[in-house]
């Protein structure tokens, strides 16, 4: 599973928002600043996040993008899906649709379980979950397991 520069970016520019408060406008120059992001990249992904209905954006001196819902309703997996697409795609099929030959027919099942997994974690946590520094306790766990195997791993 790759996560893309682009959906990373989604998620900083979105968190950089959340953080700002409600209601708070924010222009996309001081994002672009705080994240390290090219502007011109991420007035692009900004774009299709508004397009998405994640976010609004209002002209003039005073503009600049906030979010379209409250941060508690917005989900990382929204953000990922309106830059990205499914969460796990296997060659652009749709899981349901998707048979493999013998001796492969269980891969399906794999692939469904990869979403499944990436959709507990991207689905459980929020932007004001992440803005706020408290992720959600499964995602602790799962956190806690990785840096022991990582560690049981490179010693």
């Amino acid at each position: 599973m790759r996560i893309s520069e682009r959906v990373d970016n989604a998620i900083r520019a979105m968190g950089e928002i959340a953080a700002a408060g409600d209601d708070a406008v924010v222009k996309a120059d001081h994002i672009a600043q705080r994240q390290d992001i090219s502007v011109k990249y991420l007035l692009d992904i900004l774009g299709e996040l508004k397009r998405a209905r994640l976010l609004r954006s209002r002209r003039g001196p005073d503009g600049g993008f906030a979010l379209a819902r409250d941060a508690t309703e917005i989900t990382l997996a929204d953000i990922f899906r309106a830059v990205d697409g499914p969460l796990a795609d296997v060659h652009d099929e749709s899981l349901r649709q998707l048979s493999y030959r013998a001796p492969n027919e269980s891969l399906v099942e794999v692939w469904m379980a990869v979403r499944a997994s990436l959709r507990r974690v991207l689905e459980s946590v929020t932007l004001a979950d992440l803005v706020s520094g408290v992720l959600p306790d499964p995602v602790g766990e799962l956190t806690t397991e990785y840096l022991r195997q990582t560690a049981e791993r490179h010693g």
